[in-house]
């Protein structure tokens, strides 16, 4: 005797959270992500269907197999796995879960997902992030990205939020986090953290100028030299 799975019939879709890599096409035409783990040399678009990975020709997500798109319930237990060293340059989706679905007790297995908001971690500064950049690494004609701040660019490829969003298409959202803090430590600053703290504002305020005054002089309408 087989055992059936009890079946839901949602009046609405499904919510998960996970974390993935940004990824920029070769072209620089397309944006996605790629998964952390079973699925990670397979980059997805933001509105994507489930193949096995094993190559198998069974519909995802299989009960006897581990394929399809993994997210969890809950949105503090996918933050937690940035934490982890080899996920610090992940970022936090929030999807809707699609299609077939398997649940389990911390998230589901699923046919289809929607990544419906990107939110995006702090530059390796510590700074919000404002660009998507080149981090490095990537997958057979894509590049992966990671948070930068404008200071931090250094002439790598980039792609603010904005455009990373409007590239990936299908109305998602591109979100930047915020900072770590750990409590208390503001208040436990003294004169010279705090100096350190100015003398780096005024390094990128000198910067922002050097560049303001670049393109100032070679004025609005100055077309580049060949």
């Amino acid at each position: 005797m087989r055992l059936r799975l009890p079946e839901e019939r949602p009046t609405e879709p499904p919510t998960g959270f996970k974390i993935a890599h940004p990824m920029l096409s070769q072209d620089g035409t397309r944006a996605g992500f790629t998964g952390v783990s079973l699925g990670g040399p397979l980059p997805y678009g933001v509105l994507a269907d489930a193949s096995c990975v094993y190559g198998l020709r069974h519909r995802a997500p299989s009960r006897r197999c581990d394929c399809g798109f993994h997210c969890v319930h809950d949105r503090t237990t996918a933050e937690a796995l940035l934490c982890t060293a080899e996920h610090r340059s992940a970022v936090l989706l929030e999807v809707t879960v699609l299609g077939r679905y398997i649940r389990f007790e911390r998230g589901f297995r699923c046919a289809r997902q929607r990544v419906r908001t990107a939110t995006v971690g702090p530059c390796a500064c510590g700074t919000v992030a404002a660009v998507l950049t080149d981090a490095g690494w990537g997958r057979p004609g894509w590049r992966a990205l990671t948070a930068s701040c404008v200071g931090c660019l250094r002439g790598r490829t980039a792609v603010s939020l904005a455009g990373f969003a409007r590239l990936a298409g299908e109305g998602l959202r591109v979100v930047a986090g915020k900072g770590i803090l750990v409590a208390g430590v503001a208040d436990e600053l003294g004169v010279p953290e705090l100096t350190a703290e100015a003398a780096l504002l005024q390094a990128r305020l000198d910067w922002f100028q050097a560049q303001l005054a670049r393109l100032g002089e070679r004025g609005p309408g100055a077309a580049g030299q060949g």
